[in-house]
């Protein structure tokens, strides 16, 4: 089969591969339809994070399930299914208490020794506890495939975001990062009933769709001058829920600044910099509470598919770029020079 594989910095290339197959009982091979790139996917893209030559990338990925192992129960071939940006037993203490991103026998796609999303065919482990299975006729519908497919990380992660936050219903919001996460975290605060959601963004395609998703308010400024312009859209107090969906220091310094005392930051951008951009003294003086981290999406799909099944949640116009599998490589340059906000690959 064809899978994407990364050999060096911005050294993207699709390949042959064998293909997979059942290796334990509780394995599922699942065909791809849909899979996308990640904004985390760039570091290793630039070198940022190591990544052995021809290692498999790409975790996000929905298809038909081709074969599966002698103990998978739950499934079987012809399903179609979304999978989670990790796989996960779904029967440990961890993944039994929603935190399934801390599974003992869980996993990322693409490590090595397996597969990546981003190719025609995945083993995925512990098929009963990862996979989730969506309607069948799904399968003929683009616009709901697309949306679908962001049930595998970024609506989930702009979902944790929101919760570590503490979006409630009358809050008012505030969003640092305008990539397909941070547009992720504004539906989910609408959806979870936030009166004013302000988006911290400067490209106007991205902040379009922000607005379409249910911001209310845009800031385009940066560093102290978007902390002065939120201050001044919230009577000088700050919102009383705060993503960060960056990951730099300087984000985070600003996620702080605009928080209304009492209030809390949730923080999935993937920290990368100097430094964390936190003064626990200034936290501490404020009340500012500190949640989020790796979002266990799995553990979120079952809420959030109802909702995207029947259209109250449309989460793809995230996707901007289409490409098919001997696109790939392109798609990452795209990303990586921000003339595409979220590619997403087809297979048939």
């Amino acid at each position: 089969m064809r899978a994407t594989t990364i050999h060096a910095p911005y050294d993207m290339r699709v390949e042959d591969v064998p293909e997979p197959v059942v290796q334990l009982p509780t394995d599922a091979v699942v065909r791809v339809l849909r899979a996308c790139i990640c904004g985390s996917d760039l570091w290793a893209y630039r070198g940022e994070a190591a990544r052995q030559p021809g290692q498999r990338i790409g975790h996000e990925f929905l298809g038909v399930v081709e074969e599966t192992g002698s103990e998978v129960s739950t499934l079987r071939r012809g399903d179609l299914v979304v999978a989670p940006f990790m796989w996960s037993d779904g029967v440990c203490d961890y993944c039994r208490e929603g935190l399934t991103t801390s599974c003992e026998h869980g996993g990322f796609w693409g490590t090595v020794g397996h597969d990546g999303g981003q190719g025609e065919a995945v083993r995925v482990p512990f098929a009963d506890g990862t996979l989730v299975q969506l309607p069948k006729d799904a399968a003929s519908d683009d616009h709901l495939l697309s949306a679908l497919l962001t049930l595998s990380d970024v609506l989930g992660t702009g979902h944790h975001a929101a919760l570590g936050a503490g979006v409630r219903p009358g809050a008012t919001v505030a969003v640092v990062g305008d990539g397909a996460v941070g547009l992720c975290a504004v539906l989910a605060a609408k959806r979870l009933g936030a009166e004013r959601i302000i988006a911290l963004g400067r490209h106007e395609a991205r902040t379009g769709i922000a607005r379409r998703f249910g911001a209310t308010d845009v800031v385009a400024e940066r560093g102290e001058a978007a902390v002065e312009a939120v201050r001044e859209l919230t009577r000088g107090q700050g919102a009383h829920a705060v993503v960060e969906a960056v990951g730099t220091e300087q984000s985070m310094r600003t996620a702080v600044d605009i928080t209304r005392d009492g209030g809390a930051i949730g923080f999935v951008g993937v920290p990368h910099g100097s430094g964390t951009g936190l003064d626990l003294g200034v936290m501490f003086d404020r009340n500012i509470a500190l949640r989020g981290g790796v979002a266990p999406v799995r553990a979120y799909i079952p809420e959030l598919l109802p909702d995207v099944l029947d259209g109250t949640v449309d989460p793809s116009p995230v996707f901007d770029m289409t490409v098919d599998i001997e696109g790939v490589p392109a798609g990452y340059k795209a990303m990586d020079g921000r003339t595409a906000l979220k590619v997403m690959v087809t297979n048939g």
